[in-house]
């Protein structure tokens, strides 16, 4: 891999993040920084973050293919890379199919983008892909650095991990909530979840590793709301995130629910003085 994320990073939507967090993470000695949502095309936001920072690896998690034209994420992440040489990875990914009025063919969709970024010129060891289902995940192996899982568990990482074979990039995020009382936690885990268990090509997912409709209902059932989010103290969250790695993951995105901006520091550095 030409860019070592670490072991650890940690994952927030563009308006999360500023250069206080940023800067913050950076310290604490997480190795990435992950730009979720769907990051326009200029890549701005992942430029301020490289900015705010010196050494810490960013991240794209992911720019939307149905938003973001091709040639112009090429151009951005040649701009990037000049000013911060060796430190950006272009995460890329289909979006939903819930929030695209043109969705179509996205297997060939990807295809085509990936094929747009060789036309541009961006590594194939500089990219990665957002990857569930195993047709996706042996395409993210075989043209970009590997995957981006989002919303699975260590038993999704266990099964990637076979299906993409050794020597490639597997990187699944997990959200966290630092607190000790189970009802406090389900009840933030719900309210972030419901926006994702609506979405087809998560549920799709989480039936494929053995949840069923019941499961989503409710706003998700104490089984899953468990297993997607790990609630705790930092020494039983970090347990649950080292999973991933036991099952094959090179690096596990971190999300930490419940507070926002510099409040979150707290937290990731109760978690980074087990995990790092």
């Amino acid at each position: 891999m030409a860019v070592d994320l670490g072991r650890f990073g940690v994952w927030h939507i563009g308006d999360q993040w500023g250069p206080e967090l940023a800067s913050g993470v950076e310290q604490l000695g997480y190795g990435t920084i992950w730009l979720g949502g769907s990051p326009a095309a200029h890549l701005r936001d992942a430029e301020v973050l490289l900015a705010s920072t010196e050494q810490v690896k960013v991240g794209t998690s992911i720019v939307n293919m149905w938003k973001a034209d091709a040639a112009e994420v090429s151009a951005s992440y040649h701009r990037l890379e000049e000013d911060h040489p060796g430190r950006f990875l272009l995460g890329v990914g289909i979006g939903h199919r819930e929030h695209t009025g043109e969705y179509k063919s996205p297997y060939e969709t990807i295809v085509d983008y990936v094929d747009a970024l060789d036309e541009g010129k961006v590594p194939t060891d500089r990219r990665a892909l957002a990857a569930l289902g195993p047709r996706v995940l042996k395409l993210s192996g075989a043209r970009t650095a590997g995957a981006l899982p989002y919303l699975t568990t260590p038993e999704h990482t266990r099964q990637a991990r076979e299906t993409l074979g050794a020597g490639v990039l597997l990187a699944p995020e997990h959200k966290v909530v630092l607190e000790t009382d189970q009802e406090i936690a389900r009840a933030i885990a719900r309210d972030f979840l419901a926006r994702y268990l609506q979405l087809s090509n998560y549920t799709s997912n989480l039936k494929r590793l053995g949840y069923d409709d019941h499961d989503f209902e409710n706003g998700g059932s104490d089984h899953l709301v468990d297993a997607l989010v790990l609630h705790g103290t930092a020494v039983e969250i970090a347990e649950g995130l080292n999973a991933h790695l036991e099952a094959g993951a090179d690096h596990v995105a971190v999300q930490q629910l419940g507070k926002e901006g510099p409040d979150l520091l707290p937290g990731y550095e109760a978690l980074a003085t087990v995990l790092l």
